[in-house]
């Protein structure tokens, strides 16, 4: 009996503790911590796909008309006035009352660096638009137009920037090396036709078309026309001589030495221009070593006219002669003899 009861305690024992053991290992499992999550990668956004190819810039067009503007009048280069000065090339502008010229000039650019690209007349849609010029970096298209000085229809070949200084080509462009000291010959190849059509596209235009270097230089940041400029045009503009029905395309101002300076000594007048009185009074070899003209550029200025010779007086007219009065006649001699 004692043994019975004894193995039934042990055994009840054993089951008590295998309980005990069952929940605190059914405990354990559930409290046991989660899995951790799983180790995050970074993974580099994909590239954004390539920009489509950009579109030709926009270029400011500052007016239509319905037709063509003249041909670019002939004309001289006036000698640059100083140091830093870039030329600016005549071109056509529209007015109310038709095409007038606003004469080419030497300018003082914005700022170091930047180069001048003129606007030009292009034929687009059935009209002639005009598009603006602007300072740049680098010239751009100007539509194929050969504005001569260095403007021949692609680029500029009238000199270059070299730091903070701008070098003259005294092969292309009027300098007197008395005030302008950076200066360089270098030979210019042509390879643009020479004429005088002064708009692009069109019967009878250009056929330029924008290239590469000249797309991109239409992408750069511009700076517009300076103060001086802009008055430049108006001043143009107010004046009727300057517009192609009074002057049949030769206007008697075609370039000056600065901005707005239309009656100032050195202007310049297109050949078989009639100027008029004021204008011829300022026609001087302003700008030049004792008066005497460029050798590069013969005609910048109109010659002097030669000094006038003074004639002698006549002589005066001789005295008419004296009246010769008959002398009496003398008595005769009467012979003593015969007398006898």
């Amino acid at each position: 009996m004692n043994t019975s009861v004894k193995n039934s305690q042990n055994l009840m024992t054993a089951g008590i503790a295998l309980s005990l053991l069952a929940v605190a290992v059914s405990g354990c499992v559930v409290q046991a911590p989660p899995p951790p999550p799983p180790r995050r990668v970074y993974v580099a956004p994909p590239p954004p796909p390539p920009p489509p190819p950009a579109a030709e810039p926009a270029v400011e067009v500052e007016v239509r008309a319905t037709e063509p503007p003249p041909p670019l009048p002939d004309y001289e280069q006036p000698p640059c006035p100083d140091d830093g000065y870039l030329w600016t090339p005549g071109y056509w502008a529209w007015g109310g009352e038709g095409y007038y010229w606003v004469p080419g000039t030497w300018v003082q650019p914005p700022r170091v660096g930047v180069l001048w690209t003129p606007g030009y007349w292009g034929f687009v849609g059935g009209v002639y638009a005009f598009h603006a010029g602007y300072w740049g970096p680098h010239v751009g298209f100007y539509g194929g137009v050969n504005y001569g000085f260095g403007y021949v229809g692609v680029g500029f070949a009238g000199g270059h920037w070299a730091g903070n200084s701008f070098a003259y080509n005294q092969s292309v462009t009027n300098v007197n090396v008395t005030n302008v000291h950076n200066t360089y010959n270098e030979t210019v190849i042509n390879n643009v036709t020479v004429n005088k059509v002064s708009y692009n596209g069109g019967a009878g235009g250009t056929a330029a078309a924008p290239t590469a270097q000249e797309k991109a230089a239409a992408a750069e940041p511009h700076v517009p026309p300076t103060p001086l400029q802009r008055q430049h045009v108006q001043q143009a503009a107010a004046n009727p001589a300057l517009a192609a029905k009074a002057n049949g395309g030769h206007p008697a101002i075609a370039a000056t030495p600065r901005p707005a300076a239309f009656n100032a000594p050195g202007v310049v007048g297109a050949h078989g221009a009639t100027m008029s009185p004021h204008v011829a009074a300022a026609q001087t070899n302003a700008g030049q070593p004792n008066g005497q003209p460029n050798a590069a550029h013969p005609q910048a200025v109109p010659p002097k006219a030669p000094p006038a010779v003074a004639k002698a007086p006549p002589p005066p007219a001789k005295a008419p002669p004296k009246p010769q009065h008959a002398k009496p006649p003398k008595p005769e001699k009467h012979d003593k003899e015969n007398s006898r």
